[in-house]
């Protein structure tokens, strides 16, 4: 139903993370799959303590002999509280090599999985570049979601790869802002662009998201799970009814209408987040 790719330009402001909590903050109806397709090596098995195998690599060697539609689902694993992932390998060098494979016909396994009733992958695809092993699949992807932190070396580098961003993908990138910085709107107005939310420095929220247990209360209640799924319930929207035209400056940025979804696949509060707050 919907392939969603997040990714940054430049640094590390958290697009695992925010692959992992919009796939949990989903709005309802809808079954997610994380896809870990960083070139430069996976976090989640580090992070989560999962098993080598299945993964992103027994998915590329699948890969080569179908790309039906069911595939990816044979190459999950489960993260606790019930969501699925496909983990990608903390090597760079395996990484690169398996989505080399997965790529090769387009990216045809995500997108077949996506176009399943009722599925959505989201693809958490890292830093890319002109030269990125990921850009089929952000050329595939019905959303893409790029990730900057709000100060001036972060843009400088927004900036100076908009025009590349824009032929990544078949509809103009969204962008979400991540911590501190400067005000969402004038980012907005100032770059052109169009940002769907803002994600906040929230520790604990994401320390949920990481994989370490603690003390905490109703994480998926959290200000960063708050924010994530405001962003999920555009994303969701954006992805059924795209836009008509391409130059909507700063049209994604309306916080005060989006109201918080009802609870996704997961449970309220969300049981991924409560799973692994344990």
């Amino acid at each position: 139903m919907t392939l969603v790719a997040l990714c940054s330009v430049k640094g590390s402001p958290g697009v695992t993370t925010a692959a992992l909590g919009l796939a949990a903050r989903w709005p309802a109806g809808e079954l997610p799959v994380v896809v870990e397709c960083d070139a430069a090596g996976g976090d989640l098995l580090a992070r989560f303590r999962l098993e080598t195998s299945p993964g992103l690599v027994s998915l590329a060697a699948a890969v080569r002999r179908n790309a039906e539609s069911g595939l990816v689902w044979q190459h999950i694993q489960r993260l606790p509280g019930g969501l699925p992932v496909v983990a990608g390998p903390a090597g760079a060098e395996q990484a690169r090599a398996a989505l080399a494979q997965i790529t090769t016909a387009g990216a045809a396994a995500l997108r077949s999985a996506a176009d399943r009733p009722g599925t959505v992958v989201v693809a958490d695809c890292g830093q890319v570049g002109p030269d990125s092993a990921t850009l089929d699949i952000l050329r595939a992807a019905d959303v893409v979601l790029l990730l900057a932190r709000a100060h001036d070396d972060a843009l400088s580098h927004v900036v100076a790869n908009l025009d590349a961003t824009a032929r990544w993908s078949r509809h103009r990138p969204l962008f979400a802002l991540v911590g501190g910085g400067y005000p969402t709107s004038e980012v907005a107005q100032t770059l052109g662009i169009e940002v769907i939310g803002r994600l906040p420095d929230d520790r604990h929220g994401a320390a949920v998201l990481g994989g370490r247990p603690g003390r905490r209360s109703a994480p998926a209640q959290s200000p960063l799970g708050r924010a994530l799924a405001r962003i999920a319930a555009l994303a969701a929207s954006r992805a059924l009814t795209p836009p008509r035209g391409e130059n909507q400056q700063a049209a994604g940025f309306r916080e005060a209408d989006t109201s918080s979804p009802s609870a996704g696949r997961h449970g309220s509060p969300h049981e991924f987040w409560e799973g692994v707050s344990r």
